[in-house]
């Protein structure tokens, strides 16, 4: 597998944070033609929400058997984790939703911030196993969250950091489009922001 596509807004492929992961997407195909072109989808508005076993399995010492492991939300999560290891890149298109992640967002991080597949605890504290490698975040939002104008707080960005950084994904990059909800020339000027930002990062690279 090459890239990793993750897409978590209601509005699937016609969202504004998918349309802004399309131009990394196809950026990554021209600055990694051989890794670049091979891009596995998850929506992850389909993903089920972790189950009983999950969460007896991470409050208990030891993984559970293969009975267990075997079935429902166990079995969910090591095919995610799996497509997460196997990936060379990995995007994920997600909106704001309340200042922080979509709850589409947080059931694949429920899934693959796993204790004893993802990450260890140590008396240092958790330290992730993944191999790291680079994650873009492509982000929309109705409002403004950065910069001199932004009137809203940002526990997205924060938040991602660090749930990425404990399974050892620690090189994020993130793009957005703020300010949806003003539409016309002001969301215009928006996307062609992050466009050339987008831009600009790979022809640095």
């Amino acid at each position: 597998m090459s890239i990793l596509r993750l897409t978590c807004s209601p509005r699937g492929v016609g969202s504004e944070s998918h349309r802004l992961s399309q131009f990394v997407v196809e950026h990554l195909a021209r600055h990694d033609p051989v890794r670049g072109r091979d891009i596995v989808e998850i929506d992850a508005n389909l993903l089920p929400h972790v189950d009983v076993d999950y969460a007896r399995a991470l409050g208990s010492p030891a993984d559970p058997g293969s009975d267990v492991c075997g079935r429902g939300s166990l079995r969910q999560s090591d095919q995610l984790i799996q497509s997460l290891s196997d990936a060379d890149y990995v995007v994920i298109a997600t909106p704001m939703h309340n200042y922080t992640v979509p709850s589409a967002l947080k059931v694949w991080i429920d899934h693959v911030v796993r204790v004893r597949s993802t990450f260890s605890v140590t008396r240092e504290g958790k330290v992730g196993v993944l191999a790291d490698r680079p994650v873009f975040v492509a982000a929309s939002s109705g409002g403004l969250f950065s910069g001199p104008d932004a009137r809203q707080p940002d526990f997205l960005t924060p938040y991602l950091k660090v749930a990425l950084a404990t399974i050892g994904l620690k090189r994020l990059t993130f793009f957005s489009v703020e300010g949806t909800a003003m539409g016309g020339q002001a969301l215009d000027a928006a996307r062609l922001r992050a466009q050339e930002q987008i831009a600009g990062h790979f022809s640095q690279q």
